[in-house]
């Protein structure tokens, strides 16, 4: 059965992700904005790529991964190889597996859906340090050469070269593209200076003016999204897109995309984004000012124990056993149905609801649902879960579907405005560089500055270098579990 489960696991991964261009970089007259289509993927068993939690001194990770994750194709090489990698905005480096790697040649072929890269099959790739050295506090990780080769996303947008790290030695079965801050690149770490990842190599080669992209994931239930690099379209959100600051531990020195938080309650309608007429119940204290994380490689949303507790008793969530023996919060899966939502406050003007309906998951082992205490109601798993020790507070997928978010690195900034699901229009403006750039953002006239959530680790989760450990993106998490798995079963 174990077996059975694995490759089952591994077979609704294969999948390739649809991705088109809007903006060919020879065409001088069009706006300078590349869209890609973005693919859900689907896990049947969340907890069990869910949180694996190892602890070293000070500091804490958390590896996670829940119903999949956001995949955009791209091909590297020449001639180019196609591969399907993470989305993720909390990290910064993109890298694949070798074909060599002891994981990737187990039996089930599990790097297969992500895909694997062999430098001497590409005429251009080039080799660059032996720094890409990625360790994680439990001792898993990836290790290797940085490289550079061609890297050509959507139809035929090519950004000639690209520096990227390659995985001879590895324990993740999938690749990932970061496309945060350059300052949490991996060699950033070993005191190495950061270099061009994907967004800034963009505005390097022109395709884009701004280092800046927009994200929109749509709901729950559909298997594309959109991530806009150097635009935004106002088709896709509702109500005003209001810009916060970035948060950050150093003053100047940006590695995390964070913005404070100030409220969390629960509304008795389903999509109240401006509220419901005082028919809400707040859980959190009055001056919350709460640095969170937002995340797309965290599929779940992640809070401190006491945001969490008090929502959970508000809507009547049960904290129970997961298959794998941790306690995690589980409602009926009749929940969906419910009218009432969840309300992110980040100032009195920016509000954004996630109705009850993107927060009940299945979770299934074996195709089973788990049930509730009675033994008989089918159990599904909440999508806002309680935070353990010291690791950073997430807005992952379930926080982020129901967001239009643009981040906008180059001025430190992430607006944000109530999505519109399903949207079927589309209205691309193009993100001028210079503060200001993003069309149609205003910001909130009083933002709070974070009093608590933000630490030098972010979290305690660290990025390579000396110290030797690395946050770790959802989708390189599921890696992980898939590896372990194929050890344990001598695969």
């Amino acid at each position: 059965m174990r077996t059975t489960t694995v490759l089952a696991l591994t077979a609704s991964l294969l999948s390739t992700t649809k991705a088109f261009t809007i903006r060919q970089k020879e065409d001088a007259g069009a706006p300078k904005v590349v869209s890609l289509q973005t693919e859900r993927r689907f896990v049947p068993d969340p907890v069990a790529q869910n949180r694996l939690r190892r602890r070293k001194g000070e500091g804490e990770t958390t590896l996670e991964n829940a119903i999949g994750g956001y995949y955009i194709n791209v091909t590297i090489g020449t001639p180019g190889g196609i591969f399907s990698l993470h989305l993720d905005t909390g990290s910064a480096d993109t890298w694949v597996n070798a074909p060599s790697s002891s994981l990737c040649q187990a039996k089930s072929r599990p790097c297969g859906y992500s895909g694997t890269y062999s430098a001497n099959d590409s005429s251009t790739y080039e080799y660059i340090s032996n720094n890409f050295d990625i360790t994680y506090v439990d001792g898993s990780g990836a290790r290797g050469d940085y490289a550079s080769d061609t890297f050509t996303i959507g139809d035929n947008i090519i950004l000639d070269r690209l520096q990227f790290g390659i995985g001879y030695s590895s324990t993740n079965a999938q690749g990932l593209v970061g496309i945060g801050y350059a300052l949490s690149e991996v060699q950033t770490r070993a005191g190495l200076p950061a270099y061009n990842n994907l967004p800034v190599q963009m505005v390097a080669d022109g395709l884009i003016n701004s280092n800046a992209y927009s994200i929109w994931l749509n709901d729950l239930d559909a298997p594309y999204g959109t991530i806009l690099f150097g635009g935004v379209d106002p088709a896709k959100y509702e109500g005003d897109l209001l810009t916060l600051p970035v948060q950050t531990p150093q003053k100047g020195v940006y590695r995390n995309l964070m913005v404070t938080m100030t409220g969390l309650s629960l509304s008795q309608s389903h999509y109240s984004f401006n509220g419901d007429g005082g028919n809400t119940t707040q859980v959190s204290e009055d001056n919350l000012a709460l640095a969170v994380l937002l995340d797309t490689g965290s599929t779940l949303t992640y809070l401190h124990r006491d945001l969490v507790r008090p929502l959970y008793d508000a809507i009547g969530v049960t904290i129970m056993p997961n298959p794998q023996g941790e306690l995690d919060g589980y409602v009926p899966c009749s929940f969906r149905s419910s009218s009432k939502s969840v309300i992110f406050s980040f100032t009195s003007e920016l509000q954004i609801t996630v109705p009850m309906d993107e927060l009940v998951l299945n979770q299934t082992t074996n195709g089973k649902l788990p049930r509730m205490p009675d033994g008989v109601t089918d159990a599904c798993l909440f999508g806002i879960q309680e935070r353990n020790g010291t690791g950073s507070n997430t807005l992952g997928d379930t926080f982020l579907r129901s967001a239009y978010v643009v981040f906008d690195l180059d001025n430190n900034e992430i607006s944000m405005a109530q999505t519109k699901f399903n949207a079927t229009t589309t209205e691309v403006r193009e993100i001028k560089k210079g503060k200001g750039g993003v069309p149609g953002a205003k910001a909130v006239e009083n933002p709070v500055e974070a009093t608590s959530g933000l630490s030098d680790d972010q979290g305690g989760i660290y990025e390579n270098g000396a110290a030797g450990e690395l946050r770790m993106g959802m989708g390189m998490a599921w890696g992980l579990l898939v590896g372990v798995a194929m050890v344990f079963l001598g695969l």
